[in-house]
């Protein structure tokens, strides 16, 4: 992706002061929005989000249908935004409780994926298998239905980061 003029069309005021940013190259000749008030730079940034490969003992995989934005009503493993106060790893603990009723821990980091998204433009997710040591498979927060499948019956998955971190999976287990 190269930066240019439609990348910043949704950017157009400084979050610092609010006043109008101006668009022009910086010192590494990109393209970078500028407050000309109070010097900040707006810096185009992928978002990062954390997601959770839970297996039981059949060997079966957790996925959840989407309530929200984006991919609304498709499958996906139980995933999330990685908010400011968390890491990565924190993120994926709270996103399978509050998901999946499943409390637990990381076991270990499959791998990122980065990929693009319809709401952020890019995600960079990270994908972390998951142990289970308490709670109830039951749909929570953002997800409509939650349940085990399955490798041979995933549905298509909406992210490809999922598809990913499930491929990754099936070669350690």
């Amino acid at each position: 992706m190269v930066l240019d003029e439609e990348s910043y069309s949704q950017v157009k005021y400084c979050s610092s002061c609010g006043n109008r940013l101006i668009l022009k190259k910086d010192k590494e000749n990109k393209l970078r929005a500028f407050c000309p008030s109070c010097g900040q730079t707006y810096y185009k940034n992928p978002i990062p989000a954390s997601a959770c490969v839970i297996l039981n003992e059949k060997k079966e995989v957790v996925i959840i249908k989407r309530k929200n934005e984006p991919k609304l009503g498709q499958w996906a493993l139980p995933s999330g935004y990685i908010e400011i106060d968390q890491d990565p790893e924190e993120t994926a603990v709270t996103e399978m409780q509050e998901e999946t009723g499943l409390t637990g821990e990381v076991t270990k980091f499959i791998g990122y994926y980065s990929d693009f998204s319809p709401l952020y433009e890019k995600v960079i997710s990270f994908g972390f298998l998951m142990k289970t040591n308490g709670g109830k498979l039951q749909a929570g927060d953002d997800a409509a239905e939650a349940r085990y499948v399955p490798f041979s019956q995933l549905p298509t998955l909406a992210f490809k980061s999922h598809d990913y971190f499930i491929e990754q999976v099936k070669k350690i287990i």
